[in-house]
């Protein structure tokens, strides 16, 4: 069985579901087929529930008709007759119903949870009649019956896959089964999410759990391209990554994945697949546990980095300082990316600031405290480059123009990462280019 992811920009109008329709039904055998929200959707519910938390209502109100309006047109492009055009209109209208009797209540958390799955359960009912509407054999299988956490916000995968097997296995006759990415219910039984980028997680989860074949992440692009195609002129495809090699791309900013999906996949070893929707025919991206003999696969970055320096003498030669200083950022729950010390001083990075004054008023107990805000980490990602020889050579000489302010290397035996003013991003990324993959 294969595992089908589809995002927002893949659904996002009524030709590209269309054509999504297409495309799963000329694919052979049964398959999952998980759905986001229509792109702008989530926006448009984040942008409501944030005005209904301030008691914005007007505001709320022409934000829910604006969103309604854009569902009303497209149901009418998306459906051919007039009885699944009125099909249509009920699904709309009893969403945007639901919408404003959570925008009239007591809105609350719980309340900003729920709408925020309404876009899922939107698209994926819109596309199930969709696909009756054309006779396809197909069925609708809501998360909310087997997605899962629990109390940390972590998902539950034996017991996704406990409910979702005898699931599938009453479904064994039905060629397409439709399922929402990104929800799920907490451990009080309430609608929740996997937080952004949850429905490459979802699809990711459910391959895990019943052991699928393949898991697809069908996007607009083809594929994890070797540098960012949004800053630098020549990139191209990456044809296979290990997912180790994907995970560090995924967590240092290719923006094609998100970074959990990866995690499930690598334990249960299910090949996931990167597609675009705009070109099937693309081999796009296979990340598996098969190693390539590549050197440099990829480049990555990550912005909104900030860079603390803790300089104090009575580091030298003191066991147990670096326990201290990272006992502080756990105590404010702020994860550190990057490391680096000496004699006399630790260097690190964070990207989650919003406990910075107390972590840095924490730190000052220790020693003289730096801080140089607006950095980006990029990572050089490849075949064990950590601990083969020339390779810092190549990556130094292709920088040798651009202030490093760190380096680390050792870490992971896949990935060498540098710090460097975000105002350098580019023209390291190009530099990189250059040097490493020899694209001018």
């Amino acid at each position: 069985m294969l595992v089908m992811k589809f995002g927002g920009t893949s659904v996002g109008k009524p030709e590209r579901m269309k054509k999504i329709a297409n495309l799963v039904t000329e694919t052979p055998g049964q398959k999952i087929v998980v759905l986001s929200a229509l792109s702008g959707t989530t926006n448009a519910l984040v942008a409501i529930g944030d005005f209904l938390m301030k008691g914005e209502h007007v505001a709320a109100e022409n934000e829910i008709a604006n969103l309604e309006k854009h569902y009303l047109a497209f149901i009418e492009e998306l459906y051919g007759t007039e009885n699944f055009q009125a099909i249509g209109h009920e699904i709309v209208s009893r969403f945007f119903i639901f919408i404003r009797l959570l925008a009239a209540g007591q809105f609350d958390d719980k309340s900003y949870r729920e709408l925020l799955a309404q876009g899922e359960l939107m698209s994926t009912e819109l596309f199930y009649q969709h696909l009756q509407e054309r006779k396809i054999n197909a069925r609708l299988l809501p998360a909310l019956h087997f997605m899962s956490i629990d109390e940390n916000e972590e998902p539950e995968l034996e017991k996704i896959a406990q409910r979702l097997k005898p699931l599938l296995t009453s479904l064994k006759q039905v060629d397409i089964i439709i399922t929402q990415g990104y929800i799920c219910r907490n451990y009080r039984n309430e609608i929740d999410n996997l937080k952004r980028g949850g429905s490459d997680y979802t699809a990711s989860l459910i391959g895990s759990a019943i052991l699928a074949e393949e898991i697809q992440i069908w996007t607009d692009i083809d594929g994890m391209h070797n540098n960012d195609p949004r800053i630098v002129k020549k990139t191209y495809p990456i044809s296979e990554l290990t997912f180790d090699e994907a995970s560090e791309l995924a967590y240092f900013g290719a923006k094609i994945l998100h970074p959990s999906t990866i995690v499930p996949a690598q334990k249960y070893h299910v090949p996931v697949r990167l597609k675009n929707t705009m070109d099937e025919k693309a081999p796009g991206t296979l990340i598996s546990d098969k190693e390539t003999a590549s050197v440099f696969k990829a480049v990555a970055a990550k912005d909104g980095i900030t860079a603390i320096k803790i300089k104090s003498s009575r580091m030298l030669m003191a066991y147990g300082f670096l326990r201290k200083v990272f006992e502080i950022f756990e105590q404010y729950k702020t994860p550190i990316d990057m490391i680096s010390t000496s004699e006399v001083a630790v260097s690190l990075t964070i990207d989650y600031t919003n406990h910075l004054e107390e972590i840095l008023t924490e730190l000052t107990k220790f020693g003289s405290v730096e801080v140089d805000k607006n950095q980006t980490i990029v990572c050089i990602v490849g075949h064990r480059i950590g601990n083969q020889a020339g390779v810092l050579d190549k990556i130094f000489s292709s920088l040798r123009e651009i202030p490093i302010r760190m380096v680390s290397v050792g870490g992971s035996y896949n990935n060498i990462s540098v710090l460097v003013d975000t105002r350098y991003k580019d023209q390291t990324l190009t530099a990189l280019n250059e040097g490493i993959f020899h694209l001018a």
